[in-house]
């Protein structure tokens, strides 16, 4: 789309990251659905370009893919800065901080650190990279920040320790956020999903097999239904402010609760 045009839409973009997979991805095809240019960050090039063709397809009006790990703070800048993005994020109305992961299960003290490291700089330094650069330009547009937290940053459950506590800090941080732009108009909604059968595992537990053995008879969400949530309190009146939603699989009682075909007890 020429730039022209993309300044005759100045308040119909949506950011993406995490967008090469899982819930980024379904989330990316909801919003080109409904009409949205769409930026698209993640790590994985051509999964990006992949994704690219089936939001143009969907209705997508303009898309733009970048090449960004939001764990460092320069790339962020850079991003931000680029004159290739410029015009399109000028317009930028809906940011979708997707980017998180789990790594390694077990008790901390068994833990590497490595891993802490790695979850807390994407889960929670990268949301806060991406949301503190872009924020100037949502207040102008009254935007809206939806963070992808998860159940884990309410209720902790054994084994994980680490990524409970950055997707607690993900809630507290989006409660935070909300306080702080109060009477900017600026919407702030934190997504909470219980186990939804994505790459999640496989990233988690460096294992397919093992990661396939998580999701074994149990229906669990799918990242499209976690999309479904993202894209309906995007849909809801300016006024109104989904602050936070909770969504578990039907089988899901609780964190660590789950129940499985032909099974008796959990």
């Amino acid at each position: 789309m020429p730039s022209s045009q993309t300044k005759s839409q100045p308040h119909n973009v949506a950011l993406v990251t995490g967008a090469s997979a899982g819930i980024g991805e379904a989330t990316a095809l909801k919003l080109s659905a409904r009409g949205y240019s769409i930026v698209l960050v993640a790590r994985r090039l051509d999964r990006l370009e992949s994704l690219a063709e089936k939001c143009k397809y969907a209705g997508a009006k303009e898309v733009l893919t970048h090449v960004l790990d939001v764990r460092s703070l320069k790339d962020v800048e850079n991003f931000f800065a680029n004159p290739k993005f410029a015009d399109t994020l000028s317009g930028l109305r809906i940011l979708v901080n997707n980017a998180g992961l789990a790594k390694g299960v077990g008790p901390i003290q068994g833990g590497a650190i490595s891993d802490w490291s790695t979850m807390f700089e994407t889960n929670v330094m990268g949301l806060l990279y991406v949301t503190r650069l872009a924020l100037a330009t949502l207040i102008k547009n009254q935007g809206h920040i939806l963070n992808v937290g998860s159940v884990a940053g309410i209720w902790a459950y054994p084994g994980g320790n680490v990524y409970c506590a950055t997707k607690a800090a993900v809630r507290s941080l989006s409660e935070g956020l909300r306080m702080d732009l109060q009477g900017t108009r600026v919407r702030v909604t934190n997504i909470e999903p219980g186990m939804v059968e994505t790459e999640f595992a496989r990233v988690r537990l460096g294992d397919d097999a093992l990661a396939k053995k998580v999701y074994e008879n149990f229906s669990a969400l799918s990242a499209n239904d976690v999309a479904e949530c993202i894209d309906w309190s995007i849909s809801r009146p300016a006024h109104v402010n989904i602050q936070e939603m909770v969504v578990f699989p039907t089988d899901q009682a609780g964190v660590s609760h789950i129940y499985r075909e032909n099974q008796k007890t959990t």
